[in-house]
C-alpha cells in the first residue's frame, strides 16, 4: 500500500463499513445495528438511520452481507437478521487496513478506521499505521515546499497552509505515538477481541 493511494467513493462509505464491522459479532437485524452505533457514540455513521438501510442495500447487493432469517418479538414487527459473508469479511479488513493507512484531511475517516481497528491482526494493523506515518510524511515535505517557494507573499495569504501544516504535524505526532505503542507491547494487542468487554451504553 503506497502513499500515493486513494480513496475511492465506496472506500469513504462509513454506514457499510459500521454494517461490516458490526456483524463480525454475528447476525444483527438493522435496528439492532442502529440502537448500537448511538448507544456506542459512532458518531461519524451520519444519516440514521435511512444510511444504514441503504448501506444493507448495497452490501447485500454486492454479496458481502447475506439475510440470515428473521426475528420476531413480542409487539414488533418482524425483521430481517442479517450476516457477514467471506467476500464482506474480505471487504472489511481492506476497507479498515486502507482508511487507516491513508491521510486525508476528513478526520471521520480515520476515526471510523480506529474503531474499527480491532477487525485486522496485530501487523496488518502496524502496517497500515507505519504507512499513515510515512503518508504524512510526505504530504509535510510536500507542504513546507509549496511554503518556501511563496517566500515573499504576504503571510495573511498563507495561513491556510500554515493551519495544514500543524493539523498534519499534529496527526503524525499522534499517529507515531500510538505506533510506537504498538510496537513496544505498551499498548497490548488482544488474543482474542471477542472477550473484551463491550463499551459502556451512552
Amino acid at each position: 500500500m503506497t502513499s500515493g493511494t486513494r480513496l475511492q467513493r465506496a472506500d469513504r462509505d462509513l454506514p457499510a463499513l459500521a454494517v461490516l464491522a458490526l456483524l463480525t459479532r454475528g447476525p444483527r437485524h438493522t435496528y439492532d445495528m442502529h440502537r448500537f452505533i448511538v448507544d456506542t457514540r459512532k458518531d461519524f455513521v451520519v444519516g440514521l438511520p435511512r444510511s444504514l438501510y441503504h448501506a444493507v442495500d448495497k452490501l447485500e447487493r454486492a454479496g458481502f452481507v447475506v439475510q440470515a432469517g428473521t426475528e420476531q418479538s413480542s409487539g414488533r414487527p418482524e425483521r430481517v437478521r442479517y450476516a457477514l459473508t467471506e467476500a464482506g469479511t474480505a471487504e472489511l479488513r481492506r476497507r479498515v487496513s486502507l482508511l487507516l493507512a491513508t491521510p486525508e484531511s476528513d478526520a471521520t475517516l480515520f476515526s471510523a478506521a480506529l474503531s474499527f481497528m480491532g477487525v485486522l491482526g496485530g501487523e496488518e494493523a502496524l502496517a497500515a499505521l507505519r504507512a499513515r506515518v510515512a503518508g504524512l510524511d510526505l504530504q509535510r515535505a510536500r507542504l513546507e515546499g509549496d511554503l518556501a517557494e511563496a517566500a515573499g507573499v504576504p503571510r495573511i495569504l498563507l495561513v491556510e497552509a500554515e493551519y495544514e501544516r500543524a493539523r498534519l504535524a499534529a496527526e503524525r505526532d499522534w499517529t507515531a505515538g500510538l505506533l510506537a505503542e504498538l510496537e513496544s507491547g505498551e499498548l497490548a494487542w488482544p488474543d482474542d477481541l471477542d472477550e473484551l468487554p463491550p463499551p459502556p451504553p451512552r
